[in-house]
């Protein structure tokens, strides 16, 4: 146990994921909270909640298939040698990462709309989940970029330079999104 505490990498990866159960459990609070207060005939409409709960279940699958068709691709692309699970020592600027720097980033910024769709929540898909994606890319801006370019340097900047941090493009969806 004393050694997660040791690898700054874990400890960041276990911070990051506090904010997110933070972030979802309580956008799903606050926005049910607003809902019985605010909107409550949305909020108790049983069509609402089927047709939301299905494009809930469609943005969690889009979600999934983001993450493990990034995952997967920095695997096998961004490791060297013999280094811990889920880090990278290479820059990885092909694939899904020549189209946008952030390809695993984009996919979860569907996270918590995904998730306020999945509990029917009005105020949540309005207004608390745009705010958490607002923090996420901030997040990105003041935590995972820099962090890049203390890892990469000029490498690092050139690729940012060249390659936005998230593209709408057609073909860049489909490749993220697609089954692999």
């Amino acid at each position: 146990m004393f050694e997660i505490y040791q690898n700054g990498a874990k400890v960041n990866l276990m911070t990051r994921i506090t904010i997110w159960i933070l972030m979802l459990l309580g956008g799903g609070a606050l926005g049910v909270w607003l809902d019985l207060h605010w909107c409550k005939s949305w909020f108790l409409n049983p069509w609402f909640h089927a047709v939301s709960f299905l494009i809930g279940i469609f943005m969690i699958r889009l979600v999934m298939r983001a993450s493990r068709n990034t995952g997967r691709w920095l695997a096998k692309m961004g490791r060297e040698g013999d280094i811990p699970r889920m880090e990278t020592n290479k820059l990885v600027t092909g694939g899904f990462y020549a189209c946008m720097r952030h390809p695993m980033h984009f996919g979860l910024l569907l996270f918590p709309p995904a998730f306020a769709f999945l509990i029917g929540s009005v105020s949540f898909i309005l207004f608390i989940a745009p705010i958490e994606m607002a923090i996420i890319i901030a997040m990105i801006k003041i935590v995972e970029e820099p962090g890049a370019i203390r890892k990469f340097g000029q490498d690092y900047r050139n690729y940012k330079n060249q390659v936005p941090m998230f593209s709408l493009r057609w073909v860049c969806l489909k490749e993220l999104f697609g089954k692999k």
